[in-house]
């Protein structure tokens, strides 16, 4: 695991709040990055709603906090060897691999609760479930594919912020998504604008900092055969005593 560090680096203006406060405990996040390859890939992106506290107004990757359903659903299938391997680095020994399944199912929950695209393959599988947002993932006769999803980084919030996450970024191909991906929608209210943007139109937007780099690294990703992106390294950015630390998972 290779690990560089930088100086202090700038953020934008509203991406994280300087202060005195008490340091804030990350909470657990995933994302997700749903790409459609072609002569111009594309990537689904929305804007966060101008109410919210953490990143107002930005376009990010649709994504959210891990939640207790997403550890505690079965479903088959699990994540391949090299990216739950990916996962485990530099994490405690108390983290099970349900858990890091959990985050993986977490990134697919809420791209489904924030913009109604179902990213999924076809399964004979009775899943039952209590969760109303998995229940009516789960109506459309699919499963989630975690095998072909891949693992590509990691960021914990800088330490000044009020709210701090710990999130893992996924990536997914346009054969698992189930639906019309012209349809998207907004349905938990957390994205407004949803659209498929090119890696161009994204970088004219309103980023925060963390998703600009991360789109440079899909964009080096994607060129590569997908059984080859599965094997490749994840970058691990995080903070210490004010230096951004950057490591290869």
């Amino acid at each position: 695991m290779k690990r560089q560090q930088y100086g202090r680096t700038p953020t934008g203006p509203g991406e994280y709040r300087e202060g005195t406060a008490q340091l804030a405990r990350p909470k657990e996040a995933a994302t997700l990055i749903v790409v459609r390859t072609g002569a111009q890939p594309t990537l689904l992106m929305g804007k966060r709603a101008a109410s919210h506290r953490f990143m107002p107004n930005k376009f990010v990757f649709p994504g959210g906090r891990l939640d207790v359903i997403d550890q505690r659903l079965n479903v088959p299938g699990d994540l391949s060897a090299p990216v739950l391997g990916r996962l485990r680095k530099a994490t405690r020994k108390t983290v099970t691999d349900r858990k890091l399944r959990g985050l993986a199912l977490a990134a697919i929950r809420e791209t489904f609760e924030e913009t109604g695209i179902i990213i999924g393959q076809k399964t004979a599988a009775s899943l039952i479930t209590k969760n109303p947002v998995w229940r009516d993932y789960l109506a459309h006769g699919v499963e989630p594919p975690l095998e072909h999803m891949d693992f590509i980084a990691r960021a914990i919030t800088p330490p000044q912020g009020t709210r701090r996450f710990d999130t893992r970024f996924f990536l997914v191909h346009e054969q698992f998504i189930h639906n019309d991906p012209e349809q998207v929608s907004k349905i938990s209210g957390e994205l407004n604008e949803v659209h498929w943007l090119t890696l161009n139109q994204a970088r004219k937007l309103d980023l925060p900092s963390i998703t600009r780099w991360v789109i440079d690294r899909v964009e080096a990703r994607i060129q590569l055969d997908p059984t080859e992106q599965l094997l490749q390294s994840a970058p691990f950015v995080r903070y210490l005593k004010g230096n951004m630390l950057l490591e290869e998972l």
